[in-house]
């Protein structure tokens, strides 16, 4: 191979590059975005949950609220989006195992109810450690707690749990779920 063939065929490479980092690096992601803006606007955002105008949080990230307020899962990365993760506890575990039983202690208790009565949800944390969802049931475990916490009629908290219960995706898979920091969004705005 000759000095001109080598670099003739090197300005062939260096060219390739620039048009692969320009059309790939820039122009599609560029594109994609804008796509997004236009069709899918809240959700390219980071889905932002807004109070009276004011962005307090992202529906799909879970939080840790006081007890005046509908409780999510609990977290393994301790409510830290940075830190997303499960325990890595398998189900024989007996440090999960005396977890659960402590937490289901806890929701008992602030709850009012007896431990058998505590639905998996409140006491199993999600695989992302983030998930903002919870059960109906244990959004119905809530309903008590929260109405009287904030001095509000019983009916109108399940109302607003019942309004902010999601059906299953597509009409059939997974299961019907609440958002807890839209519900709680939702309480705010009372």
């Amino acid at each position: 191979m000759t000095m001109a063939s080598s670099l003739r065929q090197a300005g062939v490479a260096v060219r390739a590059l620039v048009l692969f980092t320009v059309v790939l690096g820039v122009a599609y992601p560029l594109a994609m975005t804008g796509v997004a803006q236009v069709l899918f606007h809240d959700q390219a955002n980071g889905s932002i949950v807004r109070v009276h105008g004011q962005e307090v949080a992202s529906s799909l990230i879970g939080q840790q609220y006081g007890e005046r307020w509908f409780q999510t899962r609990p977290s393994a990365a301790d409510y830290d989006g940075m830190g997303s993760a499960a325990s890595q506890y398998g189900p024989n575990n007996p440090e999960l195992v005396r977890l659960i039983d402590e937490r289901r202690r806890a929701v008992a208790e602030l709850e009012g109810v007896s431990p058998d009565r505590v639905p998996p949800d409140a006491v199993t944390a999600s695989g992302s450690g983030l998930d903002p969802h919870i059960s109906p049931a244990y959004a119905a475990l809530q309903v008590n707690r929260v109405a009287r916490a904030r001095g509000l009629p019983v009916a109108e908290v399940r109302k607003l749990v019942q309004e902010n219960t999601e059906g299953r995706t597509f009409g059939f898979l997974g299961e019907p779920r609440v958002n807890v920091v839209s519900l709680n969004a939702a309480l705010a705005a009372l």
